[in-house]
Parts: structure tokens; C-alpha cells; sequence
């Protein structure tokens, strides 16, 4: 038997995103994102939330910190608010001083408490001026654009201090959630029932390609004008889960499992490695999916410095015989938790798209290093909710075992697909470092490792969790 072990250095820390939990959404100069204007349209959010307040991060990064510190936390990932640094968005916008200096002392006071910071760009919060001045992600010559203005004003305010970025957070999200099924902002689809705008069958499709032409931009303005003085690495973060066969003796299932996955992650990853979309998308997509130029290629192909996955769980895949709807974006098959002998793919959470299968984990990040020649991983996020936790009285929801036993089964995952698979992973963030707004499921769900009074006065309460995660790195990673 192999002791599994992490590399010496590996970074491991938490990761959070500004919409979630910094609150302060006109303070000190910033405007709309996408998410406040969605957050006001009635129905869209559990309980009428929104991230107004969320965990009031903005006035408590001391607080956050010795969080951190106190977790024994190497790294923080976290994102900035394009809105607070540029309000309206655009190039030709003015640049918001004030929104600057708030995260140049946010990233001095985390390396002055010895954490590595980790910054995201991108966190699915677009200036709503952008939307509304041209679409935003819809118009993808303005889009990369702006977005390369907003990057470079990021690199040239942080410097030598970042040596981490991450251009765009899970762009199928972006892509999908906001233009196709509309459950997230903008909120377009083709559902009248649910938005008056949008065309489900062709938006997500030009929403990725933008997104993957703006990452291909931010990241060639990184290597030519920054990189060298300030010795940073740059990649983008993509998300999608492990897929088994529903029924393993079926060549149709076990093809659409990794349909499944070029369909989620490889959409993105393909272009960027390989500098093409994959085949399965193009055979069913045909012109819906754009055609690339030869100069978004020559951005786009080779554009990661390492590879930022998220990862969360696995389900069951069935292919379908039907033909795809105009509207699909799986790939033609079913998702399924339970296969055809009833036997689920991990246990119930909070979430419904949420089961773990930590041995899933393994597998994929093999199968992503198989498909891209062994990548450097960072894994970006991972993590899971309670069933029920939100209801729990606080001494028994501290004592989230249940989120202990996932991050043991994942982590020591990672551990073994590093030490017998050879996947070269560098680092590690958990989601998430504290309860926080979770989208359109408002408040209801929890993924923190850290309980946060929102009814009250914001206090922070450790979870078992936020040291078992310690515990678990001290075990696997290597000290010489």
C-alpha cells in the first residue's frame, strides 16, 4: 500500500468570492453588478435575498483574516468586484480609487499574516453598466476589451504582491446558468416564464467564446507587460463533475460519460489546450457553437499557466436515444444519482446537484491530466453542504462531521492521484472559508467551515471543520 502524501510547499488555504460575502454595495464608490439588479427582480432569489449585506466582509477583513491565520490557512482565494474597482465597467470609465486601495491593504495584510492571496478576476459580477450599455458578454469585441483594461489596471495596482491570478470562476456557470436556463444573472433564456430576453439555443454558446477570447486577452497582456518583473503565474478556473455509466455494460452510456465532461469542462478546456472546441460539441451544436479566427486562436491556445479546477461530486449518465433539443447543453443524455441497480452515487447534502464521491475526484483530475499532458492543478474549490444544516441549533451544527468526512475522503483523493497517478497538484482551496450567500439559494444553504450569525451581529463561529482541514494537510504534505 502507498502512502499517499501531498508536495512540500503545496498550498492549501480557503476561497471565497466578493459578491458573496463582502457586502457595502454603494460604499466608497462602487455600482451595480449583474447580480444587484437580479437579486431586486422578485422570485429570483430564495427568501428575497441578497448579497447587501451577505457576511459584511468589506468592514471585517481583520476578522477574516485572523480566521485564516488562526485555521493555519498557506493560501486565500478570493475575488475582487470589478464594480468597486472600475463602477462602470468600461475602459474609457473612470478608475475607483478608493475600491483599489481597499484590496491593495486587504492583499498587504494577508501576506503580513504569512497567506499567500490568490485573485480571481472574474466571479460571474459584470458591471451592470456593460450590460446594459451592449450586452456585455454578448459582444465580444467590447467585452475583451473592457475586460483586458480592468485586468491590467488589477496587475498594475497589485504588482509583485499577487503571484497568483485566475482570470475568469467557472465560465460554464456564466455561460449557462445566465443565458440558458436564466437561474442566474442576467438571468436570459428562452423560457418566457421566466425572463422576456434571451435565446437559449445560441447566448451561452457566445457568452463562452467571449469569455474564453477575454481570458486568452488578460493572460497575453499578463505575459508581455507583467509577468516578467512581477513573477506571477495566470490561469483560468473551470468546474464539472465525474461521470460513471448508468449502466456499465452499455457503450452508449459509457461514450456520453465523457460527452458529459467535454460538454462541461472540455468546452473550455479544449480551446485553451488545444485550440479547438471538442468534436462532440461541434457534431451536435454544428454552427450554433462559433468558429474561431486564426487570431482568437493565437490569444486563446496556450493561454494557462496552470490549470483551476472545481470540483464538487459525481453523478450517473444515461445517453439518450431522442435527438438533443435545440436548447440542450449536456450533450444529449440523462444525469442521474442513483444507477440501474439503485445504488446512489454518494450520500444526500443540501444541494440537490450535490452528492460526494471522493473517489470521482481522483478520477477526474487524472482524466483532465491524461487529456492536457499533465498540467499544473491548483484546485480552485471544493467543498459541500449539510442536509439540514441551516436548521440545526448551533452547538450540533459546529459539529459538522459530516463536512469533516467529506474533506478527509476528497483530500486524501487528491493525495493519492498525486502520489500513484502522478497528477502534479500545487495547491488546495476549500469552499468555503465562512456561510455565505449562495446565489439563488439565497441564505438555505451553508458550504462555510465557518457558521455565520446573519440574523445577528455577523459573528463568526469555527466549525469542527475549519481545523480538521488543518489536520488533514499536516498529515499529507511533505516537510522536506
Amino acid at each position: 500500500m502507498t502512502d499517499s502524501y501531498l508536495p512540500k510547499g503545496f498550498l492549501w488555504g480557503f476561497a471565497t468570492a466578493a459578491y458573496q460575502i463582502e457586502g457595502a454595495p454603494h460604499e466608497d464608490g462602487r455600482a451595480d453588478s449583474i447580480w444587484d439588479t437580479f437579486c431586486r427582480i422578485p422570485g429570483k432569489i430564495a427568501g428575497a435575498e441578497s448579497g447587501d449585506v451577505a457576511c459584511d466582509s468589506y468592514h471585517r477583513t481583520g476578522e477574516d483574516i485572523a480566521l485564516l491565520k488562526a485555521f493555519g490557512a498557506k493560501s486565500y482565494r478570493f475575488s475582487l468586484s470589478w464594480s468597486r474597482i472600475i463602477p462602470l465597467g468600461g475602459r474609457d470609465d473612470p478608475v475607483n480609487e478608493k475600491g483599489i486601495q481597499h484590496y491593495v491593504k486587504f492583499v498587504d495584510d494577508l501576506r503580513a499574516a504569512g497567506i499567500e492571496p490568490m485573485i480571481t478576476l472574474f466571479h460571474w459580477d459584470l458591471p451592470d453598466n456593460l450590460h446594459k450599455r451592449y450586452g456585455g458578454m454578448l459582444n465580444k469585441d467590447e467585452f475583451v476589451k473592457d475586460f483586458e483594461n480592468y485586468a491590467r489596471v488589477c496587475y498594475k495596482a497589485f504588482g509583485s504582491k499577487v503571484k497568483y491570478w485566475i482570470t475568469f470562476n467557472e465560465p460554464w456557470c456564466s455561460s449557462i446558468l445566465g443565458y440558458s436556463t436564466g437561474l442566474f444573472a442576467p438571468g436570459r433564456t428562452s423560457d418566457r416564464a421566466k425572463s422576456a430576453e434571451g435565446d437559449s439555443s445560441k447566448e451561452p454558446w457566445i457568452v463562452g467564446h467571449s469569455l474564453l477570447v477575454a481570458h486568452g486577452a488578460a493572460v497575453k497582456a499578463y505575459r508581455e507587460d507583467f509577468k516578467e518583473k512581477d513573477g506571477g503565474q495566470i490561469g483560468i478556473t473551470l468546474n464539472g463533475d465525474w461521470t460513471e455509466p448508468w449502466d456499465p455494460n452499455d457503450p452508449a452510456d459509457v461514450e456520453a460519460c465523457n460527452r458529459k465532461i467535454e460538454f462541461s469542462i472540455c468546452w473550455f478546456g479544449d480551446p485553451i489546450y488545444f485550440g479547438k472546441y471538442p468534436d462532440s460539441m461541434r457534431k451536435q451544436l454544428g454552427d450554433r457553437l462559433p468558429e474561431w479566427t486564426p487570431e482568437d486562436i493565437a490569444l486563446v491556445k496556450g493561454s494557462n499557466d496552470f490549470y483551476g479546477m472545481n470540483h464538487y461530486c459525481a453523478n450517473y449518465i444515461k445517453h439518450k436515444e431522442t435527438e438533443p433539443t435545440v436548447d440542450d447543453f449536456h450533450g444529449n443524455l440523462e444525469i442521474l444519482m442513483q444507477n440501474n441497480k439503485g445504488e446512489y452515487i454518494g450520500p444526500e447534502t443540501q444541494s440537490f446537484w450535490l452528492r460526494p464521491n471522493p473517489l470521482g475526484f481522483r478520477k477526474l483530475i487524472k482524466w483532465l491530466s491524461d487529456r492536457y499532458s499533465g498540467p499544473t492543478f491548483y484546485v480552485t474549490e471544493n467543498g459541500t453542504s449539510l442536509k439540514g444544516e441551516n436548521d440545526l441549533p448551533l452547538e450540533e451544527l459546529l459539529n459538522d462531521e459530516f463536512r469533516c468526512e467529506y474533506f478527509r475522503g476528497y483530500i486524501g483523493a487528491l493525495a493519492d492521484a498525486h502520489t500513484i497517478d502522478g497528477v502534479d497538484v500545487r495547491g488546495y482551496s476549500a469552499w468555503s472559508l465562512m456561510d455565505n450567500f449562495e446565489w439563488a439559494e439565497g441564505y438555505e444553504t451553508r458550504f462555510g467551515v465557518t457558521f455565520v450569525d446573519y440574523a445577528g451581529d455577523q459573528k463568526r463561529h469555527p466549525k469542527k471543520s475549519a481545523t480538521e482541514i488543518g489536520e488533514i494537510f499536516g498529515k499529507l504534505v511533505k516537510k522536506e
